[in-house]
C-alpha cells in the first residue's frame, strides 16, 4: 500500500488565505439567531494562515536605463500587508469560500481587508499603540 501524498496550498498574488472565526449564533440578549441571519452581516473576522507574494511589478529602471545590460530574473512584487497569524477583519462579499482538505477557509483578496489586529511588534513604527 503506497503512503498518501501530501498536499500543500498555496496563495499567488495579493490574496490572503483566512481561517474564519465561527459566527456568532447568540445575541447578547440571549437570542439563538439562525446560520442566514449570521451569514448577512457585511464584515467577518478570522485568522491568516498564508498570503501570497503580492501583485508583481517590473523595474521601470532597468528597461530604460541600459537595456543591453542583463536584468536580474528574479520577479519583484508589491508586499502583502497581511502577515501570518494577524487577525483580519474584511468584507464579506468579496471572499471565496474553499474546503481544502476537510478544513474551511476563505480567500481573500488584500483590497477587501478593513483592518488587521496583530501582537505588539517592538520594530513596526506603523502600528497605532491603543
Amino acid at each position: 500500500m503506497s503512503e498518501p501524498s501530501r498536499k500543500r496550498l498555496i496563495v499567488v498574488g495579493d490574496r490572503v488565505l483566512i481561517q474564519p472565526e465561527q459566527g456568532e449564533d447568540r445575541t447578547n440578549v440571549g437570542l439563538y439567531l439562525p446560520a442566514s441571519a449570521v451569514d448577512s452581516q457585511a464584515v467577518q473576522g478570522g485568522t491568516v494562515v498564508a498570503r501570497g507574494p503580492g501583485n508583481p511589478v517590473g523595474a521601470p529602471t532597468e528597461i530604460d536605463d541600459e537595456p543591453w545590460k542583463e536584468g536580474s530574473m528574479q520577479p519583484r512584487y508589491v508586499p502583502v500587508q497581511a502577515r501570518i497569524g494577524d487577525y483580519a477583519i474584511f468584507f464579506r462579499k468579496a471572499a471565496v469560500e474553499i474546503t481544502f482538505e476537510g478544513t474551511r477557509y476563505l480567500v481573500v483578496p488584500q483590497q477587501a481587508i478593513l483592518t488587521l489586529v496583530r501582537e505588539e511588534d517592538e520594530q513596526d513604527e506603523t502600528l497605532l499603540q491603543f
